[in-house]
């Protein structure tokens, strides 16, 4: 019955895990086995292989045949090698010691290739992640920039709505302060101010007004008053006032009235 050393998929979808198996070549590839040998990771870098190194020697010397992938893996994990060097035993070639000798060598030397690679990987790594973290570092860098341009734009605005509020309130509290009877002075044009009067004239002519008026005032008040002591007054001296002035108006107009008559009657007889 011809056998091989192949590999069984499990795991998952995207994350395949291999069982590598000694199978009857003529079974599905997931189907039925004779013996498992070990396992093989391919989604880590180096690969991880974990084998029964005894176990695989034996199945080649009996006759095994492994796919080439399965050659690949026990060549990286030194099995055809040591199944060489006992050839080379059986032959005569050398003995057991020397074989053992020249494989540990070799071991050695394999360990320290894989080594390396492991120690450029990570030192790759190490190198991918300090470039990204420099490119983050820029790319914050200009971003705190914009951002504190940004806020010393946003201060400045502030600081100039500030300063135009500022003389608002001064204004405000101004006209606050001014009687509510005065008339606010409005702040004109250089065309305007030669036209309209300066606010000092409008106050001396405001002033004038009002000094008038007050004197208008002066005047009513005693004219009123002389008018209500009149009144007060003639009830009482009317009967004096007519016995003393009686004989003297009727002399006099007696007198007046006599020559007013005589030359109205002379003028008028003269026309006829």
């Amino acid at each position: 019955m011809p056998v091989k050393i192949r590999l069984q998929r499990q795991g998952r979808k995207f994350n395949a895990v291999y069982s590598i198996v000694v199978a009857d070549s003529r079974a599905p590839r997931d189907g039925k086995y004779i013996e498992t040998l070990g396992k093989y990771d391919p989604n880590t870098n180096p690969a991880s292989i974990d084998l029964d190194f005894d176990r695989a020697i034996e199945w080649l010397r009996k006759g095994a045949q492994p796919t080439d992938t399965c050659r690949a893996i026990l060549s990286y994990k030194g099995v055809l090698y040591k199944k060489h060097l006992l050839e080379g035993v059986r032959k005569g070639a050398f003995d057991e010691e020397e074989a053992e000798k020249r494989f540990q060598s070799w071991m050695i030397e394999k360990e320290q290739k894989i080594q390396a690679k492991r120690d450029r990987i990570k030192k790759s790594k190490e190198l991918i992640s300090k470039e990204r973290l420099e490119q983050e570092s820029k790319i914050r860098e200009e971003k705190e920039k914009e951002l504190a341009k940004k806020r010393s734009e946003l201060a400045e605005a502030e600081a100039a709505e500030q300063r135009k509020a500022v003389p608002e309130e001064v204004t405000e509290e101004v006209h606050a302060d001014q009687p509510a009877g005065q008339a606010e002075p409005e702040v004109a044009g250089p065309a305007e101010t030669a036209a309209e009067p300066k606010p000092e004239t409008a106050e001396a002519e405001g002033e004038t007004a009002a000094e008038a008026e007050k004197a208008e005032a002066e005047e009513a008040a005693p004219a009123e008053a002389e008018t209500e002591s009149g009144e007060e007054t003639e009830p009482e001296s009317g009967e004096e006032t007519d016995t003393e002035s009686g004989e003297e108006t009727d002399t006099e107009s007696g007198e007046e009235t006599d020559t007013e008559s005589g030359e109205e009657t002379d003028t008028e007889s003269g026309k006829s």
